[in-house]
């Protein structure tokens, strides 16, 4: 195997098992979302909510949203405009590839350069979340995670794209074998 293939494999193996985290986290989030609005129901009966539901629902989306988004980069799943790509040719479309994806690793280094600071700042300050009180910035942690993943992923989507534009053939996803 080549150290393409490699690097194609990891990428791909990383962006899934982030999104499958992802997918766990938000099973597990709808379902104490779920068990809170029942105990609400129950009050009658001596249950009730959980406890900070909103602060853990905030918390774990946030990381939902960044273990999501490595998987859609690689997977060519954010929105493009179909209706013009498709009456130009395949190489006019490999370059709109990587300029598109040389902008997304710039918005998502940023992104993950602001998060960094603002965990840093929640660190600093020791701000705690209202109800539960545990340190806001695990939360930002966590994101930052998939943030700096999601900024791997579109610099290799960078380079993916670079390497269709130079031999015209399209990298597959998963296996990194060309068309």
């Amino acid at each position: 195997m080549t150290l393409t293939e490699r690097i194609d494999r990891a990428a791909y193996r990383i962006a899934y098992v982030m999104a499958a985290l992802g997918g766990i986290v938000l099973v597990a989030v709808m379902l104490m979302t779920t068990i809170s609005i029942f105990g609400r129901s129950l009050v009658s009966l001596g249950l009730g909510p959980i406890p900070g539901d909103f602060e853990l629902v905030s918390a774990g989306t946030a990381f939902c949203i960044f273990a999501f988004l490595p998987w859609c980069q690689l997977r060519r799943g954010h929105v493009t405009v179909d209706l013009f790509l498709s009456s130009v040719g395949p190489r006019v479309n490999y370059f709109i590839d990587i300029v598109a994806n040389v902008l997304m690793t710039a918005a998502t280094t940023v992104i993950a350069w602001r998060l960094y600071a603002g965990m840093l700042d929640k660190a600093a300050y020791n701000e705690t979340s209202f109800i539960l009180q545990y340190p806001v910035w695990w939360a930002y942690a966590v994101s930052l995670i998939g943030a700096v993943i999601f900024a791997f992923i579109s610099l290799y989507t960078v380079w993916r794209s670079v390497r269709e534009f130079r031999t015209g053939k399209h990298v597959f996803y998963n296996t990194g074998h060309t068309s």
